[in-house]
């Protein structure tokens, strides 16, 4: 018997159905029932012959999608009532007995739960492997210079090693953002029916023991009807790929012929359909595009969550397209990333000429007059000074007479020697001595913290 006279239009149908997108979380859905009919046995809901039947079931169902022979009905609309339905072919009746004490709202909210901490898990893995990467890239360049920049203008040069670590900490800080979604995916829904809890006296935390979850949700209604968790992962990931753009805009850049700092492996690069010596960054250049889909994502769904009255509304249905194509391309650009920074080439004599510039020295010449006792905004006045007089010459600072410094600062031309001392190219860089900074005394310290960080999270 159906509550229902009619039949559903096929558009709705098309509409309501999830079983295209969703079908990824058997995995859970199959791990999930386990628990579940183990735990109804053990309290005495059902017989241990009915768990038995249930559990060597849903074994042949597990089978049947692990090896791709899982067919899926036409009247089937999600993963959640083709499993059930498959259960009954196979079990009979006693398939039935499954659902007791359990409701779709609950069932969903778990798996989903379940898979957002798994990925989130992987998304930790990925992230370790990218650090890796980069340390290891930072460690073999700890000594090269190049031009640090602001405004893509030539600002004030950096070691190599110390441009790549910026990325590593920010995903350092991704990975915590990535352990946080993880904890908030730690309280087991199950157990709270549609909305209000359910009338048998069920063994919630031994089934959160089962599927490794640290708590069980306290309250029924939140328990069907949060999301945050699915949010928490699509924040992590907006971060992440976010970063991801960046360090691919920097791979563009530097691949180009105008910059020529790079050359990326050939494995992450493409060619022209018409210029045959064309080798493209399309791998870098992804890394950007992916970013703001993702970002799109979190976005959409906290329009879907907006105001959404409680407990259960068939809205919460779009969590599962923002998720899972948030979680596809965050793990692919993840991939391509650390790919790229494994297999890239720098070009030390190219980068170490741009960092040769010596109007990037400007800062410590006004720092030298800052030591010398002339306020610091004064000393900018005189560098800027300085500099406008090199350029207007067609000249370097280092080319300027003693005669030119004293027009722009009697202190300066008075201390010529050091003048010429600060332009020395490797002073720019191991004058940096503050902590962080890019001297080598500093990055060798930097580069330990990395290397302590990347030690503390492997696994055991």
């Amino acid at each position: 018997m159906s509550r229902f006279r009619d039949p559903q239009h096929p558009d709705f149908h098309r509409l309501n159905a999830s079983i295209g997108f969703d079908r990824r979380l058997w995995p859970q859905d199959i791990a999930q029932s386990r628990a579940h009919a183990r735990m109804l046995a053990a309290r005495e809901i059902i017989s241990a012959e009915d768990r038995d039947a249930l559990l060597a079931g849903l074994e042949a169902v597990e089978a049947e999608l692990a090896d791709d022979r899982f067919d899926v009905d036409a009247g089937d609309e999600d993963i959640h009532m083709a499993i059930e339905r498959r259960l009954t072919e196979i079990c009979g009746p006693v398939a039935g007995r499954l659902h007791t004490a359990r409701s779709r709202n609950d069932q969903v909210a778990t798996d989903l739960m379940m898979y957002t901490r798994d990925r989130a898990g992987s998304a930790i893995a990925q992230i370790g492997e990218l650090m890796a990467a980069l340390l290891a890239r930072a460690e073999q360049h700890a000594d090269w210079p190049m031009p640090g920049y602001t405004h893509l203008q030539r600002a004030q040069p950096v070691y190599v090693g110390h441009h790549l670590l910026a990325y590593f900490w920010m995903l350092e800080r991704d990975r915590a953002r990535f352990a946080f979604a993880h904890s908030q995916a730690g309280s087991l829904p199950l157990g709270a029916g549609a909305l209000a809890g359910v009338n048998f006296d069920t063994d919630r935390k031994m089934v959160a023991d089962e599927l490794g979850f640290a708590a069980v949700a306290p309250n029924s209604i939140d328990a069907v009807s949060g999301r945050d968790f699915v949010l928490d992962y699509l924040n992590a990931a907006a971060t992440c790929a976010t970063h991801l753009s960046r360090l691919g805009a920097e791979l563009v850049l530097w691949s180009s012929a105008e910059f020529g700092f790079v050359e990326l492996p050939d494995a992450w690069s493409s060619g022209s359909s018409i210029m045959p010596q064309k080798k493209n960054p399309d791998a870098a250049e992804l890394l950007r595009a992916k970013a703001p889909r993702v970002v799109g994502h979190l976005a959409a769904f906290h329009g879907v969550l907006h105001a959404l009255a409680l407990t259960y509304n068939k809205d919460l249905q779009e969590d599962k397209e923002h998720l899972f194509d948030a979680v596809d391309t965050l793990e692919l650009t993840l991939a391509a990333a650390t790919g790229m920074i494994a297999g890239v080439r720098f070009d030390r004599e190219r980068m170490a000429q741009a960092a040769s510039d010596e109007l990037i020295a400007a800062t410590d010449v006004a720092d030298l007059l800052v030591r010398l006792g002339v306020p610091f905004r004064e000393a900018h006045g005189v560098v800027a000074g300085l500099v406008r007089t090199a350029l207007d010459g067609g000249r370097t600072l280092s080319q300027l007479t003693t005669a030119e410094l004293a027009a722009h600062s009697e202190t300066l031309a008075a201390h010529a020697e050091q003048f010429h001392e600060v332009l020395a190219q490797r002073s720019w860089l191991e004058s940096k001595v503050s902590e962080g900074g890019t001297s080598s005394i500093r990055l060798a310290e930097q580069l330990a913290a990395a290397r302590a960080a990347l030690d503390a999270s492997a696994p055991a």
